[in-house]
């Protein structure tokens, strides 16, 4: 086998784990591990003091549908605290919040990022657990019980909750994409949590044992993961919990879901500079492996791989042909699928078929935006919500 074919096969087995074989191992893992697993009993007296905190930005259009809908979450309301903090909104946000005497609004003119918003939240945080969520999202009515559950076993550092995308039939495919990525990202979040703990919490809904948070630079721009991968490097367990969680509409548009993606793909780079523990192989084998194989590969060398493939496969075509012509046409085919899909995404012409390619192509090619843009320094950490469909 020649030095081409190598680094071909190569490329080939890096995205095929990063995407699919590391999941299908973790199940076999899992599923063996569940053999001699004792199914943990929850105590339905535990309800300790929780404060909610929900960072805002510019929200007067669905604030106080978020603030009815945390008045009626089934949780005691002595025993709740609702924090909705506002980072520089220059909308009517402050003034919908402060109609409501339960709600501890907190307002500053200057907009310094969410991370800084959550700072200054926790200065007011009373209670041992914290949960933040964001202020597009709905909770079910059960989330905060579901999530403290976890906290009888002294282990547990942090818990997640579930982020459901809300699709429609007719969802154009970055739509439909986002959603389907979701429900397979979710599946892996309950295999890394049933193995040992999460890498990569979902900021949608996020608790945290208060005296483990850790205030975070504020040009912070993944603050669910850096906070939650802390944690689980400290030597506490994140847990993923399905049975809370945060619902949203899906971006509204290609542009809009492309804005998103490069902040976070810009995040992640970041991440990974000031998480150097997370690669430690040696000093914690288990967050590691999980970190590795779950998000470093998908943000590196998975999408550097499938550039390396596209142009070694031409080149074994001119060399030898045989598989890799069949190879070729097969990596021709579905990158022409994915931009019939970019084509198609908002056309009234529904193809499902193409929303898996389509969706694959942007988040990759995301990963190279947004590294351009970590590197440049261009990523402003005052976050603006991509708008929803």
């Amino acid at each position: 086998m020649s030095l081409i074919e190598i680094i071909f096969w190569t490329g080939i087995g890096i995205v095929f784990y990063s995407y699919l074989g590391y999941g299908i191992l973790l199940w076999f893992i899992v599923k063996f591990k569940n053999i001699f697993r004792i199914e943990p009993s929850f105590d339905s007296t535990f309800l300790p003091h929780v404060s909610l905190v929900v960072p805002c930005f510019n929200e007067a259009d669905y604030i106080e549908d978020k603030i009815v809908n945390s008045l009626a979450l089934d949780y005691p309301k002595d025993k709740l605290q609702l924090i909705f903090i506002s980072d520089g909104s220059t909308d009517t946000t402050q003034q919908k919040v402060l109609k409501y005497p339960e709600i501890v609004g907190l307002h500053e003119s200057a907009r310094n990022g969410k991370a800084a918003a959550m700072n200054r939240a926790m200065k007011y945080v009373t209670s041992p657990i914290v949960v933040f969520c964001d202020a597009n999202t709905h909770l079910n009515a059960e989330a905060l019980k579901e999530l403290v559950k976890h906290y009888v076993d002294p282990k547990v550092g942090a818990v997640t909750g579930e982020k459901r995308i809300i699709t429609k039939d007719k969802e154009n495919a970055s739509g439909a994409g986002e959603g389907i990525y979701w429900k397979y990202e979710n599946f892996l979040k309950k295999l890394d949590s049933d193995f040992h703990t999460i890498v990569g919490a979902a900021g949608e809904l996020m608790s945290y044992r208060t005296e483990l948070y850790q205030e975070l630079p504020t040009d912070t721009l993944l603050d669910d993961f850096m906070q939650s991968m802390q944690i689980a490097n400290m030597g506490f367990r994140v847990v993923y919990e399905n049975k809370a969680w945060a619902s949203e509409t899906a971006s509204a548009n290609v542009g809009e879901e492309l804005k998103r993606k490069i902040r976070i793909a810009a995040g992640a780079f970041q991440s990974m500079a000031r998480l150097p523990k997370s690669f430690n192989l040696i000093a914690n084998f288990r967050v590691s492996f999980l970190f590795i194989s779950h998000k470093a590969l998908r943000w590196t060398l998975a999408p550097l791989s499938l550039l390396v493939v596209f142009l070694t496969n031409i080149s074994l075509c001119l060399q030898t042909g045989e598989i890799y012509f069949f190879l070729m046409l097969a990596q021709i085919v579905f990158y022409a699928l994915a931009l019939l899909g970019w084509y198609l995404n908002n056309s009234r012409f529904k193809v499902k078929m193409l929303f898996v390619p389509y969706y694959f192509f942007i988040m990759n090619l995301c990963m190279y935006l947004g590294f351009i843009r970590f590197i440049r320094g261009k990523q402003s950490a005052n976050w603006e919500r991509a708008k929803r469909a």
